[in-house]
């Protein structure tokens, strides 16, 4: 079945077409979001949240691009609004949760490690996925797509819906960033 006839097929409500589409991206989206939400529960969540705007906004995909950079496109946004939704409700409430009535630390903070990192290289992801959260909002999109998805400059573009050369800048921008983020952790080394 060619894309189009799957849109075609989806937009009439069609299940076996939703499945197909599921089974076809779950994992590109669900590895896209857990780069960016890093928690393997969220990703999950956020995943499914993906699939229902996927069936809820199918009419509205035009076609200007292939199916999977739309799906990209909302895997992104899904993750990114999760994330600063997130990070509003950390804010709020985050001094009171990590201290008990004594001022006593009450919890550590969570690891998050990416499952295609081995194992001893655990601590150095831990401190570059840290570094790459630091960076600012585009930067790392771009960055997490060409080094975790793999992505060409020209996709990350049509995903990002920027020119290429807009897309080279954020990431020798994103690269220089992570460069004085790491530079004390790799001096020490």
């Amino acid at each position: 079945m060619t894309e189009q006839e799957l849109i075609a097929c989806l937009l009439k409500g069609d299940e076996n077409a939703f499945k197909t589409i599921v089974n076809t991206y779950k994992k590109m989206v669900y590895n896209t979001v857990l780069g960016f939400v890093q928690n393997m529960h969220d990703a999950e969540d956020i995943t499914q949240d993906v699939f229902i705007k996927v069936y809820e906004n199918i009419g509205k995909f035009k076609q200007q691009s292939k199916l999977s950079t739309w799906i990209y496109r909302i895997s992104i946004t899904q993750a990114i609004d999760f994330m600063r939704h997130k990070n509003r409700k950390k804010r709020a409430g985050f001094l009171s949760s990590l201290f008990g009535a004594n001022n006593e630390l009450l919890h550590e903070p969570v690891e998050f490690i990416h499952p295609g990192v081995l194992a001893e290289n655990k601590e150095r992801s831990a401190i570059l996925f840290n570094a790459i959260n630091r960076l600012p909002e585009k930067q790392k999109t771009a960055f997490m797509l060409q080094k975790v998805q793999d992505m060409s400059q020209q996709k990350i573009a049509e995903v990002m819906q920027l020119n290429e050369g807009a897309v080279e800048s954020l990431l020798m921008r994103a690269k220089g960033n992570l460069k004085k983020l790491l530079i004390n952790y790799y001096s020490s080394i």
